[in-house]
């Protein structure tokens, strides 16, 4: 892990240093950023590790979990919300074994995602596979999607 993060550290302060890009980079080459590579950041750049963690908690694209290889959104905007996507996503929790309070497999296949709105209301509910959007999803064609996704690989 150490050779990378110096990799990514070198690269970035040959240019502008912008915290931002160096915790994007750390997520494209882990998945995540691990609690290990925050500390190491936090005393080479000498940055409290409090704000580092408060950078990477406030911007929704950083995550401090493992994620999955596949990621699945499901919208919970009210359009979707009045369509059934909370039972869709009931439903895929308990296909997938997700348990309680998680939202990725064991095997690290899936993760699903829980949004507020991905602004495509009039196709609700919506569900987003590996950035492409689905609308007017029902259980059957999520199963049928992400089984063949599972084949694929």
């Amino acid at each position: 892990m150490e050779k990378v993060l110096e990799k990514i550290l070198a690269s970035q302060l040959k240019e502008d240093f912008n915290i931002l890009s160096i915790l994007q980079d750390v997520q494209d080459n882990f998945n995540y950023i691990p609690e290990k590579a925050l500390n190491w950041l936090s005393k080479k750049l000498n940055i409290p590790e409090s704000r580092l963690f408060g950078i990477i908690t406030f911007y929704g694209q950083f995550h401090l979990k493992p994620r999955g290889e596949n990621v699945i959104t499901i919208c919970r905007g009210t359009a979707c919300h009045v369509n059934g996507s909370e039972k869709l996503l009931n439903r895929l929790l308990l296909e997938l074994d997700i348990p309680p309070g998680e939202d990725t497999t064991g095997d690290l296949k899936f993760t699903i995602e829980k949004v507020n709105c991905v602004g495509a209301c009039s196709i609700a509910p919506v569900v987003v596979l590996n950035k492409e959007i689905h609308g007017k999803m029902t259980f059957d064609k999520l199963t049928r999607s992400f089984k063949k996704i599972s084949q694929s690989e």
